[in-house]
């Protein structure tokens, strides 16, 4: 098992940044795969960032490209997602989410920190 803790969200305003956080514990050796999604009121959880835990290899929505980074502290099993930028449509609860599998879908999910951007 793998448990997932995210911290860091907030309100800011449009244009601004924030830096969400997400501690895993448990077995973290196991994991292939971290990644950030997102769900705004009314709409469909989405893909945000996602990158190889042995390699920080990055993939990006393309919502997220040139404004949203994705990074990991391997020594403190921390996954980041630095959001500059921001836009009202930023709005959303984000997810942490691990998989262990390459192919198959994520395994484990945090509770997930909202995000507020006001215009």
């Amino acid at each position: 098992q793998v448990q997932l803790v995210e911290s860091g969200g907030g309100l800011v305003q449009a244009g601004g940044s924030l830096r969400l956080s997400c501690l895993a514990s448990g077995r973290t050796s196991s994991v292939y795969r971290m990644g950030w999604f997102r769900q705004a009121p009314g709409k469909e959880r989405e893909f945000v960032a996602s990158l190889v835990w042995s390699t920080e290899n990055p993939n990006y929505a393309d919502s997220a490209k040139g404004r949203f980074t994705i990074s990991r502290d391997n020594a403190k099993n921390t996954v980041f997602l630095q959001m500059n930028s921001l836009k009202p449509e930023d709005t959303a609860v984000y997810y942490c989410a691990a998989k262990v599998d390459r192919v198959k879908p994520y395994d484990y999910w945090g509770q997930g920190t909202q995000v507020t951007v006001s215009s």
